[in-house]
């Protein structure tokens, strides 16, 4: 099995001096080890995905792991990145996808989606089931990527004093990581683009740059066959 840890952290190093005010509160610098991350037992089998939805908003990246094995449909796991992991967690995921390439080949193609009729994204959520427990997500600020010859797996952590935690756990075929790659790959382009758009808009005198490409085409609903 071959890890990936896209955010490795500094060598452990003693905790600063707090900073004290005067009125009682103080802050202080700690850094972790996320590849010694403590897994929680309600986390610790993970949920299988079989779909990747990503919903890029102002401040944060929500990615949605679909499950469409069996009815009901269902969103298996939802995650909350902010943009500096979410650059990261790209580049991890294409250094991952291309050590499991050179030791095992490529992964299997899967058959695209038809073009003649992509779902709205409301039908899709008509279809997979957000439930309560999820609804609101879960955040991460590092994760661990690794694979075995037929998946891949992904560890959201929280490194929070004074344990980093395992927030969440996905597998993933390793035939659909070539998809998710180009879905979290483009919504973070999508990202950036609209970033520098707007940061030419505020400078006075310059052209706006052309318009972002739309939004990336969500995976249909999964058939009944």
């Amino acid at each position: 099995m071959s890890m990936n840890n896209f955010n490795p952290p500094p060598p452990p190093q003693p905790p600063d001096q707090p900073n004290r005010d005067a009125g009682g509160t103080f802050s202080q610098e700690f850094r972790h080890q996320p590849v010694s991350a403590r897994v929680p037992e309600r986390v610790a089998r993970g949920v299988m995905s079989t779909g990747v939805l990503v919903l890029d908003g102002a401040h944060e990246f929500i990615i949605d792991f679909m499950q469409g094995l069996t009815r009901p449909y269902q969103v298996a796991a939802r995650i909350v990145l902010s943009p500096v992991v979410m650059e990261q967690f790209v580049v991890a995921i294409q250094d991952n996808l291309s050590k499991y390439s050179a030791r095992f080949g490529p992964p299997p193609t899967l058959p695209k989606p038809p073009t003649d009729r992509r779902p709205t994204l409301q039908e899709i959520y008509d279809e997979f089931k957000v439930s309560d427990e999820i609804a609101s997500g879960t955040y991460a600020n590092a994760v661990m990527v690794g694979h075995s010859p037929s998946e891949f797996f992904f560890d959201f952590i929280t490194n929070f004093y004074p344990t980093s935690t395992v927030s969440a756990r996905v597998f993933l075929s390793a035939a659909q990581l070539p998809r998710m790659l180009e879905t979290v790959g483009t919504a973070y382009q999508r990202f950036q683009q609209r970033m520098i758009a707007q940061q030419q808009q505020r400078r006075p005198g310059c052209e706006p740059p052309p318009a972002p490409p739309g939004p990336t085409d969500p995976p249909p609903p999964p058939s009944n066959t």
